[in-house]
């Protein structure tokens, strides 16, 4: 998508750097996951968009040359919770990719984020309480 050299400070500089092919993908995720974590903080993690609630990376996303993706760590609840819906879909251990050739999710990409802000809610709860 980009040049690997480049180092991004915002998400807008993120996006500014997309091909034409991935950057509209991109926006429509970035409008998706604002919607669903309107308070959360927006930055760059690993030189792509992160979205922070709760002092925790809730979500990220990035483009490449055949697929977009969202990343976020750990995955086991949310690859379970979603493992039908993600059945199409190649993931990784941190990541699941939706290429280019097809739609891009819309729906499920809101869900996954609004499943995600409540794990990652419930984890700075547990550190707060020091357990």
């Amino acid at each position: 998508m980009t040049d690997d050299k480049q180092k991004f400070t915002t998400v807008d500089e993120y996006l500014e750097a997309a091909t034409y092919d991935v950057e509209p993908r991109l926006i429509e995720t970035r409008r998706v996951i604002r919607a669903a974590l309107p308070d959360a903080e927006e930055t760059i993690s690993y030189n792509i968009p992160a979205y922070k609630q709760d002092g925790v990376v809730v979500i990220q996303f990035a483009g490449y040359t055949e697929h977009t993706s969202l990343t976020f760590f750990p995955t086991a609840a949310t690859f379970a919770h979603f493992a039908e819906e993600l059945a199409p879909y190649r993931t990784s251990k941190s990541a699941i990719q939706f290429p280019l050739t097809e739609p891009l999710p819309v729906d499920l990409i809101d869900a996954i984020t609004r499943f995600r802000a409540e794990e990652a809610a419930a984890y700075a709860a547990r550190k707060q309480a020091g357990r």
